[in-house]
């Protein structure tokens, strides 16, 4: 257990454009673009998720950017104390959303040890073993 590390999170929305059948579908994911770590306090870390909100340019608007373009921003401040920032430039629109998280856990991978031979012989006549339970609440 972490304590005391606060983060500032940057949220984008990814648009990818496919053409299918014809047609034109664009695709929407939010990804974690950015994880900033803030060495202070809560306050602190609200006061740069702030600045973030104000200043930060995703990478959608960065790359068709000429030096000196400032795009047009509305920050929406949302009562969880989220930044949702809807920006535009040159006929494009994104938007990302800016919080504040204290980091509580982490886990590093682990994987596990390869199959013998003789495994995979047997995964592949008997079919795979049962997986593990999904989680569930304890009761």
């Amino acid at each position: 257990m972490t304590d005391g590390q606060w983060y500032v999170l940057i949220e984008e929305d990814t648009r990818t454009t496919r053409s299918a059948d014809g047609g034109v579908l664009k695709l929407h994911r939010w990804t974690l673009a950015a994880s900033h770590l803030v060495k202070g306090t809560e306050e602190q870390a609200l006061a740069v998720a702030e600045d973030a909100a104000l200043h930060y340019v995703p990478s959608f608007l960065a790359g068709y950017a000429s030096p000196g373009d400032v795009p047009a921003r509305q920050a929406f401040l949302a009562g969880d104390g989220a930044w949702l920032v809807h920006l535009r430039q040159r006929h494009r629109a994104c938007h990302v959303r800016v919080s504040t998280a204290r980091l509580v856990h982490t886990q590093e991978e682990t994987q596990a040890p390869p199959h013998s031979f003789k495994d995979k012989l047997r995964h592949a006549l008997n079919g795979p073993e049962p997986s593990d339970e999904p989680w569930r609440p304890k009761a």
